[in-house]
């Protein structure tokens, strides 16, 4: 679509082990017990997909006080958003060139507290929050129960949200705008195929942290909703890259994000 325009908003930097992220990568064998580990920055980033109907955000990212207590501190130990206070939504966005009051619709990929962290800028609101259907109740119940997953936090997401669910393995917001479902990192996680004017963006978002996932191997054992799910989601993300040539967007790593925005840390 020649009317269409992607706007890559960099909300900071996490910090984290790689065996997170590339499961087994640094192990301990009989003749190394003590293996050199890898600690690892990794990127933060929103979306802005403008269109002349509307300008939809993609995710929120983390909240601002994530340092600061916000986040339970196992959680932050494991993956320290070291710079969540200078990323807050609404400063990120103007640096981009938007306002808050610019955003006609949210897609959260999914609701883990990294990519909901900002959905209270719109409590409140009418602005539609798009979430897959398998996404919400699950995050209900990790967030009020000691089952299902820790990195979900309900004062993110149990607001006064005008959630709008999305149905099936595809879902077309808008000319432009496919919503590619990919469970298996969380139950209702999605992807999007956006139809750029010279070449369209795959994002992968979690699916794949970094490339190494992306090639296959998986994501520690604790990042996955299910993996027999993870593998099928992964090949359908592959299968529509070769068929269309477009240019992926991973979930978290840096040096693809720089890449495919232009950027540079």
């Amino acid at each position: 679509m020649d009317d269409l325009a992607v706007t890559f908003v960099d909300r900071g930097r996490v910090q984290a082990d790689r065996n997170f992220v590339v499961d087994g990568h640094s192990v301990a064998t009989a003749s190394d017990r003590d293996p050199e580990h890898e600690y690892e920055t990794y990127v933060v980033w929103n979306l802005v997909v403008e269109m002349p109907e509307m300008t939809v955000l993609w995710d929120t990212g983390s909240h601002p006080e994530a340092g600061d207590g916000y986040w339970p501190t196992p959680l932050y130990e494991a993956f320290a958003h070291v710079d969540a206070a200078e990323h807050t939504l609404p400063a990120d966005l103007e640096d981009a060139g938007y306002s808050i009051g610019d955003i006609d619709a949210v897609v959260m990929s999914h609701l883990h507290l990294d990519h909901a962290g900002g959905l209270h800028n719109f409590a409140g609101t009418d602005v539609p929050i798009y979430v897959h259907r398998n996404e919400l109740p699950f995050a209900y119940y990790s967030a009020n129960t000691d089952d299902g997953s820790i990195a979900y936090l309900a004062s993110d997401f149990d607001r006064d949200l005008n959630w709008e669910i999305v149905h099936g393995d595809s879902y077309h917001l808008t000319d432009g705008i496919e919503l590619l479902h990919l469970p298996g990192h969380t139950p209702g996680l999605m992807g999007a195929f956006i139809d750029r004017p010279n070449q369209p963006l795959l994002v992968v978002g979690d699916e794949a942290y970094v490339e190494a996932n992306y090639a296959g191997q998986s994501m520690a054992t604790s990042l996955l909703w299910n993996n027999g799910a993870w593998k099928e989601s992964l090949e359908r993300c592959r299968d529509r890259q070769r068929a269309t040539g477009a240019e992926v967007l991973l979930g978290h790593d840096l040096a693809v994000f720089e890449d495919v925005s232009g950027t540079m840390d």
